[in-house]
């Protein structure tokens, strides 16, 4: 493994990430569900996303932009509704004593954050430089395993913010918060596409 190639093109993949819509939204998803579930959904979603990245190379690059922000736009808005819509559940905040409610509720949360940001990631800055890479270095390896570490990472960062940030806030507002900055994100994706 090239320890060069490795440390820059994580850099790269982790500074492009920060200001990313999927760090936004993975902080935003830890405010209201179980931020492991979230980490672990998001981190699913990367691992894929990496690899399509390094798989395809720049092949990816001729996909239609405007199709994928369409499409990301139009999810982002319903996610959005959907969660300006979530009656509050305050069995999130207990400790569940039912197992089997505790695993759908991970399942749900696993779910929400995996195929928020599976779809959001096509075509995405990260994915495209990922494919950059891999089309100009040919070292699948370095490429994959850096690429999905730096979004690991910033996961990590947005997913521990928002699990912080639930714990003193009103919940009601955070989800207000959360589901009006889905919908803005989608407004904006649709805006541009």
């Amino acid at each position: 493994m090239n320890l060069n190639l490795f440390i820059s093109t994580f850099a790269l993949i982790f500074v492009a990430e920060l200001p990313d819509k999927t760090a936004f939204a993975t902080l935003f998803l830890a405010t209201c569900h179980s931020p492991l579930a979230v980490f672990c959904g998001a981190s699913l979603a990367f691992v894929i996303q990496s690899a399509v990245g390094v798989t395809f190379g720049s092949i990816l690059g001729a996909l239609p932009s405007n199709v994928v922000h369409i499409v990301s736009g139009l999810l982002f808005l319903v996610f959005a509704v959907m969660m300006w819509r979530r009656k509050q559940d305050n069995s999130e905040q207990l400790e569940c004593q039912d197992a089997s409610q505790a695993k759908r509720n991970f399942s749900k949360s696993f779910s929400t954050a995996f195929m928020t940001v599976f779809i959001a990631e096509w075509g995405d800055l990260t994915q495209l430089a990922t494919a950059t890479l891999q089309a100009k270095y040919h070292s699948t390896l370095t490429i994959f395993v850096a690429s999905t570490l730096a979004l690991w990472a910033v996961t990590a960062i947005g997913v521990i913010i928002g699990s912080k940030l639930k714990n003193h806030l009103n919940p009601n507002l955070l989800q207000k918060t959360a589901a009006s900055a889905f919908g803005i994100v989608g407004l904006g994706m649709l805006a541009n596409p």
